[in-house]
């Protein structure tokens, strides 16, 4: 486990990452009072909060844009997996400093995250919704950045006023979901299903019948959902799973392309390219 706490803008930045082989549990408070922001990367890591009898469990946090209110009385707990592990950065900061941050952004929490800054609890879950591609492009590019120094401090900076403008941004332009309940739990077995299934992914009429829900609905709510269509999404995730593989594992540009799905080297070439900017051949040298 590594747990870095960064000062930037009157901003208090929690980064956490870890991988186990055995299933481990991680618990943290914080010391104060705070409103915050948690966005969670890969490894789909089950989050626990726990306050007094009261306990809430997030078991689909891949992805996940989480806005909270918590005191020094609650409790957050990671159970982290070899199939499930951490990637979080938590932006936070205390009510008391709303009026302290650059650029007017108190009013932004005041207007649109009302019930965190006057909390009517220990914790209060604000809005919450997984990411759109161009948040996720930042979280990755932040959890596997080479920079060193005063130029690392510049970039995480710049990262993290991009991650809370698009997370503002999301939820000004963007109404109360309708999705019912049940609805949501089938979406969330849709995106496990693909997940799952990177090399040989089920086609739409296949994943509705799989998870019961009609082609029209699959396709509408998984995109008012996620923010990505259903394939869109898989094609991420192929791309995702293929920068690791690359950065990490002893295979040959073809060989990974293979693995995610891909049978023709150059289409994955070009995807990979559009995505990172770059074409996986790059990675190694």
């Amino acid at each position: 486990m590594t747990r870095d706490i960064v000062n930037i803008n009157d901003y208090i930045i929690l980064v956490e990452e870890s991988h186990a082989q055995q299933t481990t549990i991680d618990a943290c408070v914080f010391d104060e009072p705070l409103i915050a922001v948690a966005f969670y990367g890969e490894g789909d890591v089950d989050l626990t909060v726990k306050y007094g009898d009261t306990q809430k469990d997030y078991q689909h946090t891949k992805g996940l844009a989480l806005s909270f209110y918590a005191d020094d009385h609650v409790q957050f707990i990671h159970t982290i997996s070899a199939l499930k592990s951490l990637q979080c950065i938590v932006v936070a900061t205390s009510i008391s400093n709303l009026q302290a941050l650059p650029n007017h952004e108190g009013e932004l929490f005041t207007q649109l995250l009302h019930e965190l800054v006057h909390p009517s609890d220990h914790f209060v879950e604000g809005p919450n919704f997984f990411m759109s591609p161009a948040m996720l492009g930042i979280l990755d590019q932040v959890f596997n950045n080479s920079y060193e120094g005063k130029t690392k401090m510049m970039f995480f900076r710049s990262q993290m006023t991009a991650l809370l403008a698009h997370f503002f941004g999301h939820l000004a332009s963007t109404k109360t979901s309708t999705i019912k309940a049940q609805e949501r739990e089938k979406l969330y077995e849709a995106k496990e299903i693909l997940s799952n299934n990177l090399e040989a992914p089920p086609s739409l009429s296949e994943l509705s019948k799989q998870i019961g829900l009609n082609s029209f609905k699959l396709k509408k709510n998984f995109k008012a959902l996620f923010g990505v269509p259903v394939f869109k999404y898989l094609q991420n995730e192929r791309l995702t799973k293929a920068h690791h593989l690359l950065s990490n594992e002893d295979l040959s540009v073809q060989e990974v392309a293979w693995d995610v799905g891909y049978d023709s080297l150059s289409s994955f070439s070009n995807a990979f390219a559009k995505k990172f900017g770059y074409r996986p051949s790059e990675i190694r040298k």
